[in-house]
């Protein structure tokens, strides 16, 4: 077969991207790999392979990718060109109006919004689900990737025009598309320990969940990649300390540090750590101690008949643990995801009158705007201002 034509040349530049992208494997699983390469230009692999070598985070990477791919495939089908580096104002003033339309308006003038045919090119390229207005963070995201990928292309972009900032803030306001949280419900204390009951017994897996639970909890409200990703390597054993610091005469507890190198807000240079204090830290030891651990990852698989894999648990299987332990407990697990344990770690921080400063040490946020919601959610509801009427 004579593959010498354009079609046979583009079948062999997506081939040859296959195999580059197959390189950044050990960094980078796509699981949607041969998409991506046809979706993806040379520079576009180029440049993330570049990333991978300047140490970009995984989960960053993905995200990328995940962008980059859907970014080309929306401008190919709404321009019938390849996405432009740097792209002009009119093209990022389009991607938005593509994106964030108004409902009502699209009932009245079918033509408001993103053009029938390009909705139905990214539908069978599985790359739309959604039925309405897209949310206002996946676009945000979707565009800050873009400005990040120009920059690190030695170009610069129309992201700062004012009629871009302008056309975000009226688009999001005429979607009227309320914030959706990641987890729609907080994980607190009280929400933890009927889960943790749903894991009481002594099988392995048992044990595992605890531990993950308890220490994804109490050290802050860790991220499920940061579980995900913690080593026995990443854990040092501090001098117990006392239950209450102002009481030396309070009983020892013991004490583990953990050290989280590159997060999603942090980067491995930072070398962020936090503590795990009592109970969490018995728990995890016990778990390393049945299972047997002495290196590697902390968390991992456990299959049918219990026995564990040396590979890490995956971000997704975090969150899928905490699920099935909440269907166990008998709530309902569409409510909850593994964010709704960072969520839960500062919304219990706030509801015991612990100061924001203090929380952000643990919980590693950078953003004091971002942790104060918590802390602002918790004093409305213990304040006079909403019972002048009771």
């Amino acid at each position: 077969m004579d593959n010498r034509g354009p079609r046979g040349s583009a079948n062999q530049a997506a081939l040859r991207r296959a195999e580059e992208l197959a390189a950044l494997d050990a960094i980078l699983p796509f699981d949607r790999r041969d998409q991506l390469a046809a979706l993806l230009t040379d520079d576009d692999v180029a440049t993330l392979k570049h990333l991978a070598g300047q140490g970009m985070g995984e989960n960053t990477l993905k995200a990328f990718a995940s962008d980059l791919g859907y970014l080309e495939a929306w401008c190919q089908l709404a321009t019938g060109a390849a996405l432009p580096w740097p792209a002009p104002e009119t093209l990022l003033l389009k991607f938005v109006a593509h994106h964030l339309w108004d409902p009502v308006k699209r009932a009245e003038d079918p033509a408001h919004g993103m053009p029938a045919d390009v909705e139905a090119g990214l539908r069978v390229e599985r790359l739309l689900r959604a039925s309405g207005p897209h949310a206002p963070g996946t676009i945000r995201r979707r565009l800050t990737s873009w400005s990040i990928l120009t920059r690190w292309r030695g170009l610069s972009g129309a992201f700062g025009a004012r009629s871009l900032k302008s056309a975000l803030r009226l688009t999001v306001k005429a979607s009227n598309r309320p914030r959706q949280r990641k987890s729609k419900k907080a994980v607190t204390v009280d929400i933890l320990a009927k889960v943790l009951q749903a894991c009481a017994g002594d099988r392995l897996v048992d044990v595992r969940d605890r531990a993950l639970l308890l220490a994804a909890f109490a050290s802050g409200g860790r991220r499920r990649s940061e579980v995900a990703a913690l080593h026995i390597e990443d854990l040092t054993d501090e001098e117990p300390v006392h239950a209450d610091p102002s009481d030396k005469n309070s009983p020892p507890l013991p004490c583990l540090s953990i050290r989280l190198g590159r997060t999603k807000t942090t980067t491995a240079d930072d070398d962020e750590h936090v503590l795990l204090i009592g109970r969490p830290v018995t728990v995890l030891k016990r778990w390393l101690s049945d299972a047997p651990i002495k290196d590697g990852p902390v968390f991992r698989r456990i299959d049918q008949w219990g026995n564990i894999d040396r590979r890490a648990l995956t971000p997704q299987s975090v969150n899928l643990i905490l699920k099935r332990r909440c269907k166990q407990a008998g709530l309902d697990p569409a409510l909850f995801s593994a964010h709704g344990l960072r969520s839960g770690y500062l919304t219990e921080a706030a509801n015991r009158g612990i100061p924001l400063p203090e929380a952000m040490q643990q919980s590693l946020h950078k953003s004091v705007a971002q942790a104060a919601r918590y802390y602002n959610n918790a004093e409305r509801k213990s304040g006079r201002a909403a019972r002048l009427i009771i």
